[in-house]
């Protein structure tokens, strides 16, 4: 788990942050949330080489996207930057990119507390 405790405040200096590699070629990440690997709650920011994709995948608790910059796409359309977007609950898509594309991705909606 990486700064899931949201009772507490968390800054994380991302441009001091190293790109990791993810399970696709060329889609680079910078972890700043994270409940599992590869599943679960995930907060990143994430980089796309020219030409890259992901596999066509799943998002069991959905998916929100901003796009920083570049041009996100997939077979739904084409984002350019400034695009938000939120995918509902059993979304599915196969993701890919023209040109080098970064955006923010959170995986996984956050539940409501109890009580709000």
């Amino acid at each position: 788990m990486l700064n899931m405790d949201f009772s507490q405040r968390v800054v994380v200096h991302t441009r001091e942050q190293e790109w990791q590699p993810s399970p696709a070629a060329g889609v680079e990440r910078k972890p700043l949330a994270r409940e599992e690997a590869e599943r679960g709650h995930a907060t990143s920011i994430v980089r796309y080489k020219p030409g890259s994709s992901f596999k066509r995948h799943e998002h069991p608790l959905g998916e929100e996207i901003l796009v920083l910059s570049g041009e996100f796409c997939d077979e739904h359309g084409r984002y350019p930057e400034g695009t938000w977007m939120r995918s509902p609950h059993l979304s599915q898509h196969h993701p890919f990119v023209d040109q080098e594309t970064v955006i923010w991705v959170r995986a996984g909606h956050l539940p409501l507390p109890a009580g709000a």
